[in-house]
């Protein structure tokens, strides 16, 4: 893989092969990657994929599963792309209820152009781009995007999960597939928000990252399900 190690992107392709190939929807399913460091998620997934521009995923999403609705849609996102230049598209796909999918992966950093502050950088977190730590009054709060998914009537599934251990796994695939059998009955869009690890933008090895983020994400972000109807 491309990913550097310690990374939580090979982790969660594993459970979406694994979620497909148990629903038999291999031939069925469409992904969209947009940029990010998961744009090449179609070299190991074999499905169909669709590639968009920097935060459209959930346009093409939407467009792709209007037009072949018996399909599995889903976006493949991170939180630069989600939370930043695609904040529009994801709010408006998930107020309208497509009946899609979006994953996205938060390691509250920019990874892919070399630890950049994200949207969702936790208040003192320190990268490239704020050496020093977020400070509220400067660079604001971070962004929680399922809370703010939870508000509009269009969504039906919120969650949010994690990989940093076997435990978290198991209920991370258990979202995944509940959010993709929700996408094949209708009723509103879905979102999973996946926390994850980037070692290389927060210049650490992989087993330290899993530590800072139960000491650190954790404490901030609150996982499990936040919408389901």
């Amino acid at each position: 893989m491309h990913y550097c190690p310690g990374c939580s992107h090979g982790v969660v392709h594993k459970l979406i092969a694994e979620v497909i190939a148990e629903m038999g929807m291999e031939e069925q399913t469409i992904g969209v990657s947009p940029v990010g460091c998961a744009v090449f998620a179609y070299n190991y997934i074999d499905i169909d994929w669709e590639e968009a521009a920097h935060g459209r995923a959930p346009a093409l999403a939407t467009a792709i599963k209007r037009l072949w609705p018996e399909r599995l849609v889903f976006s493949y996102q991170g939180d630069g792309d989600i939370g930043a230049i695609g904040t529009a598209e994801t709010v408006h796909a998930l107020n309208r209820g497509e009946h899609i999918t979006m994953i996205f992966v938060n390691n509250t950093v920019y990874g892919m152009t070399g630890g950049q502050m994200a949207p969702t950088t936790l208040i003192g977190q320190k990268t490239v781009t704020c050496p020093y730590g977020r400070e509220e009054d400067i660079q604001g709060y971070p962004l929680r995007i399922p809370e703010l998914a939870c508000t509009l009537d269009g969504t039906r599934y919120v969650t949010r999960q994690s990989v940093h251990s076997v435990a978290a796994i198991r209920k991370c695939k258990a979202a995944i597939k509940k959010a993709f059998m929700n996408s094949m009955e209708g009723g509103g869009s879905n979102l999973i928000e996946i926390l994850g690890t980037c070692s290389s933008g927060w210049k650490t090895t992989p087993e330290k990252a899993n530590q800072w983020m139960e000491e650190n994400m954790f404490k901030f972000y609150q996982v499990g399900d936040l919408k389901d109807r």
